[in-house]
């Protein structure tokens, strides 16, 4: 973050930061928090592959509690740590396929959003000189969802039956994501180039998912401080939008901190729900 500062006028940033219209803000939060609920029924599908069956209640608040986690751990994976851990300790799965479970959640994510941001780049500006462009990256887009199916056949084979499911459920999680980065661009009063905004910000959050940031701020913001060198964006705004995005996920996050006790009590086989 200090180095993102030093590159770019701080003093826009903040006057960006003060115009924000606080509406558009607020459906930017809803819709992430959408998303993130439809997250919650997706590592649900994949805990129901390996015998755990978890009430909604509780799967969204865990779900809440790993993000409240994930603020503050490398790479957002210690929520995950924690699901792991907790899960663990009331059910008697082993602990292989609750990590396996868990890691297909984020596999399952990274894929949609490969598939996204191959499409906001076939219909953004970015044109580099590379003969046959447009059609590898089409080819490329589009061997995604087959390459994770076969990936997840290969080494993930007890969750396959759940494929469908959850894929679908990562389109609708990975669209919800992306409008609220729309409904951030309409806070900072951005009025065009939405596909190549749309794209650093497809790509940002694939590289937020590697561990090496602490809840992922600090990469987003350089992906977009390179990324507009390539693209029709404007640098400070762009930053601004980064930003916001974070304030999103914190302010949701924080939800989790109502859940922070309780959770690790053991939990009955729920029954089925309607």
């Amino acid at each position: 973050m200090y180095f993102v500062f030093k590159k770019i006028d701080f003093q826009q940033v903040v006057a960006t930061m003060a115009s924000t219209k606080l509406f558009y803000f607020l459906l930017a939060l809803l819709a992430f928090n959408i998303s993130k609920i439809v997250a919650a029924f997706r590592i649900k599908a994949y805990y129901e592959a390996i015998g755990i069956s978890l009430s909604n209640s509780f799967n969204i608040k865990l779900m809440y509690l790993g993000m409240f986690y994930n603020l503050f751990l490398p790479g957002s994976i210690g929520g995950d740590g924690y699901k792991v851990y907790l899960l663990r300790q009331q059910h008697t799965v082993k602990t292989k396929y609750i990590i396996s479970a868990t890691l297909l959640d984020r596999l399952s994510g990274l894929a949609l959003l490969l598939l996204l941001a191959g499409i906001f780049l076939l219909l953004s500006t970015f044109t580099p000189p590379i003969p046959y462009y447009r059609l590898l990256t089409a080819l490329t887009t589009l061997l995604v969802i087959p390459v994770y199916y076969l990936g997840n056949k290969l080494f993930f084979p007890v969750f396959l039956k759940k494929f469908i499911v959850t894929t679908h459920l990562s389109f609708w999680v990975q669209i919800g994501q992306a409008v609220a980065a729309v409904f951030l661009l309409l806070a900072v009063s951005i009025q065009e180039s939405y596909t190549d905004y749309l794209t650093l910000f497809m790509v940002s959050s694939v590289v937020a998912v590697f561990p090496f940031t602490i809840g992922g701020v600090g990469a987003r913001e350089l992906v977009f401080l390179y990324g507009y060198h390539y693209l029709d964006i404007h640098q400070e705004t762009a930053i601004t939008f980064t930003l916001l995005f974070f304030f999103v996920t914190a302010l949701s996050s924080l939800f989790g901190l109502f859940f922070a006790y309780g959770l690790d009590k053991p939990v009955p086989v729920p029954v089925e729900e309607k």
